[in-house]
Formats: structure tokens, sequence, C-alpha cells
């Protein structure tokens, strides 16, 4: 196992780091001292000592053999928690010429170093974020505004005060261009005395070393849930879309339906209406006909007898007939 810092780099752990190995491995394990040659810790296992299984009480026993493996998994993050706990209580401030603090890079994800600027007062912790995608960014970028905020609130005063740069801060000056080029700024914790005394240690130490993946775990998952989201409301509008044009679909269809049978009722009374009125206009025209018939020949009996007829013209003399 490497350790936390290359620069405090030693071939055993220090002591309160195997005061917690053997604190929590009581049951589990025995510390083997010296360690082997080449490493910092050597751990003797007795498995007979685990929880065997057997017909009776199966359930209690497998949740001990649960709990024992875990606790032999999670060796490598006690070791790294002790010798942050130990840098945090021991280390001296390593001054530079300029009145700055020397940074001290803490590997506890290869690819993802951190730093820790060790203070008469404070410790400041930077580290440098990274990220794959953009939307990760955008909205990382949000998630450190409002912890910068929040935490300069009254309320929270207690709680380590936190800010954010999208630069490298002056305290990294001289550290190698790779460590400082990020997509996501540079988030600064500042721990106090207060904050790693008693059982507070800890749960600093332990937040401290899993920043960054607490970070982008939550930003992932508030990504993935946006896109979620905005997925479902998509959906949603799109299922609106279709259900309003179906039901305007039905009723045009209704008022088609209603309108033809409108249109034939009309046609139908429009034919009747004309077909009446058509064979009404034929038999007035008939009677009118024969009418005029009656009265053209009236009118024409009563034009001859006025003015064609022939005048009886009255002899004034009477001749007599000679022989």
């Amino acid at each position: 196992m490497p350790p936390l810092s290359p620069e405090f780099s030693s071939d055993c752990l220090p002591d309160c780091a195997l005061q917690d190995v053997k604190r929590v491995y009581l049951d589990s394990a025995e510390v083997v001292e010296p360690s082997k040659q080449g490493y910092m810790l050597t751990l003797r296992i007795d498995f007979a000592e685990l929880p065997q299984r057997k017909e009776t009480d199966i359930q209690t026993i497998s949740e001990d053999r649960m709990k024992a493996i875990s606790e032999i998994s999670s060796l490598h993050a006690v070791i790294l928690s002790s010798q942050m706990k130990d840098m945090l209580w021991n280390l001296e401030p390593r001054y530079m010429g300029n009145g700055m603090c020397n940074p001290i890079k803490i590997v506890h994800q290869l690819k993802e170093p951190f730093f820790v600027i060790k203070m008469l007062e404070k410790t400041t912790v930077i580290y440098p974020m990274r990220f794959k995608d953009d939307t990760d960014v955008i909205l990382a970028t949000s998630f450190f505004q409002e912890l910068v905020d929040v935490s300069n609130l009254e309320a929270h005063y207690k709680a380590p005060r936190c800010t954010w740069s999208p630069i490298p801060p002056l305290e990294l000056r001289g550290e190698p261009f790779q460590y400082l080029t990020t997509n996501g700024g540079f988030v600064s914790l500042e721990i106090f005395s207060q904050h790693i005394r008693g059982t507070k240690a800890d749960n600093t130490v332990w937040n401290l070393l899993t920043f960054v993946s607490y970070v982008k775990y939550h930003v992932k998952q508030c990504t993935r849930g946006f896109i979620q989201r905005k997925m479902r409301q998509r959906q949603e509008s799109l299922t609106e879309v279709i259900r309003s044009a179906r039901i305007r679909g039905d009723e045009d269809v209704k008022k088609h339906q209603i309108g033809g049978h409108k249109n034939v009722k009309k046609l139908m009374n429009f034919s009747r209406s004309k077909m009446f009125k058509k064979r009404y206009t034929i038999i007035t025209n008939k009677i009118k006909k024969f009418h005029y018939r009656i009265k053209i020949k009236w009118l024409l009996h009563r034009f001859r007898r006025q003015w064609l007829r022939v005048q009886k013209i009255p002899l004034l003399r009477k001749y007599r007939k000679l022989d």
C-alpha cells in the first residue's frame, strides 16, 4: 500500500494508524509486528474464528460473517484515514521564501490528487475538480457556488469555510501544470482545530478523503435525474399533444357527421320543396295558359266584332230594275 503522501513516506504506519487498526480488527485479525519487509502493515486472519454456517440460526451467523468480511475489506480506508488524521495533527507548517506555506500533495486516487496546506491557525485543503461531461461541469459549478453561499451563512459558522475559484489559488503557485488544468475549478476547505478534535476527527478526515467522489456521484445523479425529468416532461407534452389531437380529430369527425346529416336533411328538404314548387309552377302555368286562351279568344271575338265586322250602309235611293 503506497503512502498517502509521497513527501512523507515511511516504512511503517504511524502510531495512531496502528492503534486504529488494532481497535477495528480486534475480533477478526491480529497485527503482526514487525511487519513483513516491503510492507507497511501485516495482518494475520484466523478464519477459524469467523462464525461458521450451521443448520440453526443461519441468518444471525450470516450477518456476523458479512460484518467481519466488511471490516477486513475496509482496511484500506482505515489506514488512509489514520494517515490523514496523523498529518492534520502532527504536520508542521512548511513556509516558503515569500511567506506562503508549501502545499503537500495527497494521492488518495491516482489521477485526482489534492493538496493540503498546513498553517499555524488552520489547514487548507484544495481540490482540483475535473469532470468528463459538460453537463456535469455546469451542475458542479452551480453546486460549488451554492456551497460557498451556505458556508458563509451565520447559521453554519461551525462548518468548514468553503471557497471556489475557476483559476488556481495562489497557494498552488509553482505546482506542475498537469495538476492545475481543470474544467471544474478549485474548491478550498478551511479546517480548524475544532474540526479534528475528539470524535469529530474521524468524520472530518473521511469527508476530506471522499469529497471528490461524493461531489462526482451526486453531480452524476443530478445529471441523470435532470435528463430523466426533462425526458419525462417531453414525453408528457408529446402525449398531451397526441391526446389533444385525437380529441380534436374525434370532434371534427362528429361535427362532420352531424354536419353531413344536416346537409343531407337540408338537401332532402330543399329537394322536396323544389319538387313541390316545380310541380306547383307547372300546374299554375297550365291554369294560366288555359285562362289566357279563353281570354284571348274572347278578346279576338270582341275585336272582330268591333273592327272587322262589315257595316251595313243604308241606301239613300232605291233603284228600280230596268226592264
